[in-house]
């Protein structure tokens, strides 16, 4: 089948031909990219005025509409504040988790075939404590063997990947992976079955966070996922997002406090792409690579993460207002990856 485009030059300016003749796409044919539209030619300009009619209302040139919610199975509004700390059994900090096959939307009117742990994606964010003892009841619920592969320091036979242990699972099939919470700081877990970029790409991933034994400072906490779809299979991303729906954060931003701390845990589980970033505007934050270590390694407004890198971003907002956050991969923001922090008193 040939692809309906060899890079991501032409592939910004498939999507705004498309927008100019209303070409059928089988991908974000609704997302525009902004500087596509200002081009001057009359189709150019036809564009700019569909498009501003479509987004009335809307306040950002962005996918139109918004994805529901509940018929999604998960709201990325309700996944950035939520964190699952299990339950403790006998001394152990236990999870289920299912792997299953669904379909999610990723953008208005942009259905993926999807692979998702407890049905969303990303994955519930774990929380545990350094050093309690984490027990996790994994079943596979998919048509394909899957795994879950901590980051961590823990055995050999309780990582997760094929060959070594409880290996793969097969469709159907159950397994318990128990260790130890080592090392603390914001960790990841991710299917590691092969082909291992498919199986990260297509949702089985989530953040894994384990809290110093003392605790960290009191905070408004919030999880961003930075991640990215292949909605036609050619190993190139047509959609970005943070917690997975493009322009969650645009029309209906995140609510924060005016003065009070903020602590960000960014994790970066793109595929198909090296880096990913993140870039706040009007402000900075500490950053602590990771979060292994107690005390930042920069004071900046812009940190690059590669895959599977992570890391702990705190900052207070002095003022009050709305303080647009993106990737500053311009392409990513255009393509999904932007949102607002709307800072309140």
């Amino acid at each position: 089948m040939r692809k309906l485009w060899d890079n991501k030059v032409s592939r910004r300016k498939l999507l705004g031909g498309a927008a100019a003749t209303g070409a059928a796409l089988p991908v974000l044919h609704e997302v525009v990219p902004h500087r596509d539209l200002h081009g001057g030619t009359s189709a150019a300009q036809a564009a700019v005025e569909h498009h501003r009619q479509a987004h009335r209302g809307s306040g950002h040139l962005g996918a139109m509409g918004r994805v529901d919610a509940r018929a999604n199975g998960f709201d990325p509004h309700v996944i950035v504040r939520d964190f699952d700390e299990g339950t403790l059994r006998g001394g152990v900090r236990e999870w289920d988790i299912v792997a299953q096959d669904r379909e999610i939307e990723v953008a208005p009117g942009v259905k993926y075939a999807a692979w998702a742990y407890n049905g969303r994606v990303p994955g519930p964010t774990l929380r545990a404590r350094q050093g309690e003892r984490l027990r996790i009841n994994f079943t596979n619920g998919s048509n394909h063997p899957h795994t879950i592969h901590f980051h961590g320091i823990h055995r050999d036979v309780m990582d997760g990947v094929p060959g070594v242990g409880a290996g793969n699972i097969a469709a159907g099939e159950s397994t318990v992976y128990e260790f130890d919470a080592e090392p603390f700081g914001l960790h990841l877990y991710h299917c590691h079955s092969t082909p291992l970029a498919e199986h990260i790409a297509k949702g089985l991933y989530g953040a894994f966070i384990i809290d110093p034994e003392d605790g960290r400072p009191d905070a408004d906490e919030l999880v961003m996922v930075m991640n990215g779809f292949d909605t036609n299979f050619d190993r190139t991303n047509e959609v970005y997002a943070v917690n997975t729906v493009a322009f969650a954060y645009m029309d209906k931003p995140i609510r924060v406090k005016r003065g009070e701390l903020v602590r960000i845990y960014l994790v970066n589980l793109l595929e198909f792409d090296f880096v990913n970033s993140f870039h706040i505007h009007a402000n900075f934050f500490d950053y602590y690579p990771t979060g292994t270590r107690l005390e930042p390694r920069d004071f900046t407004d812009t940190v690059i993460q590669g895959q599977g890198e992570r890391g702990i971003l705190e900052l207070r907002f002095p003022y009050t207002g709305k303080y647009m956050f993106h990737a500053h991969v311009s392409e990513f923001a255009e393509l999904g990856w932007m949102g607002f922090f709307e800072v309140v008193d």
